[in-house]
């Protein structure tokens, strides 16, 4: 886990969204979690890799979040990948669930974190990208690199 500026201790990230999907929108929404799956998730053993949400009877839920099991609680430990209610206002609910129903749109975890004590998941509403943007992305990230190197080597080497 590592902790990011405002109070927040990051458990997961889901690197592979950004360079796959398109982010449109990104929302906090708290997750209703069991005692054990809390305890697991402050051990950090947690995957978001092939999660995403679904908007269900007015609710949103997250499927596929892997939290592995906790040992010492034998009995008690769930599914390590049920489906779990994310905690959301009904206009935030309302907003997703419109967008959600066109085609090409789905709900994909970024992070997972706590906030305050609490567990938290970053939620982004998402369109798939197409394998030409992916490598428009990764030329612009190439020579913004190669930008960056150029600069570095110009300005720090004087008086030798």
């Amino acid at each position: 886990m590592t902790a990011d500026g405002d109070g927040k201790k990051i458990i997961a990230r889901n690197r592979r969204a950004r360079y796959e999907y398109e982010v449109l929108d990104t929302v906090e929404a708290g997750i209703a979690l069991l005692g054990p799956e809390v305890k697991s998730l402050r051990e950090g053993r947690a995957n978001l890799g092939d999660a995403y949400g679904v908007v269900r009877g007015g609710e949103i839920f997250l499927h596929k979040l892997h939290i592995s099991a906790y040992d010492p609680a034998t009995r008690e430990n769930a599914d390590p990948q049920r489906t779990r209610r994310l905690l959301l206002h009904k206009s935030e609910i309302r907003k997703y669930e419109g967008r959600v129903a066109e085609r090409g749109f789905t709900l994909v975890p970024l992070s997972l974190y706590f906030k305050h004590g609490r567990a938290k998941v970053e939620l982004a509403l998402v369109r798939g990208k197409r394998l030409y943007d992916r490598r428009e992305d990764i030329k612009r990230r190439d020579a913004d690199r190669e930008a960056e190197r150029a600069m570095r080597g110009r300005g720090g080497r004087r008086g030798r």
